[in-house]
């Protein structure tokens, strides 16, 4: 990055401020190639054998309050793909949502 601005501009310490601004810069730090995963194939999930042994759960959100509740939360059984859903005031913690 230092290279690049070097072409152009210069200043003092140039090579100090650009490190400085890299290291609290939040897109710079997602965008590291040492923090990205190597890309790969999708691993398939385990077909389930009966009902309601594995399911999935969101929550859907964004909507207005009414009576206090403002959002969905969505179960989904992988095997039968029957779904439920649920009103509730807020999401919470997967914790929480899967007691």
């Amino acid at each position: 990055m230092v290279a690049l601005l070097a072409r152009r501009y210069y200043w003092p310490r140039m090579e100090e401020d650009v490190e400085a601004y890299v290291r609290i810069c939040l897109v710079c730090q997602l965008d590291k190639v040492e923090r990205k995963k190597e890309v790969g194939l999708l691993q398939p999930l385990s077909i389930p054998e009966v009902s309601w042994q594995s399911m999935f759960m969101d929550f859907i959100s964004g909507f207005p309050k009414v009576n206090g509740m403002a959002c969905i939360l969505v179960v989904i059984d992988r095997f039968s793909k029957y779904g439920i859903f649920i009103v509730a005031a807020h999401a919470c913690p997967v914790e929480t949502a899967t007691e």
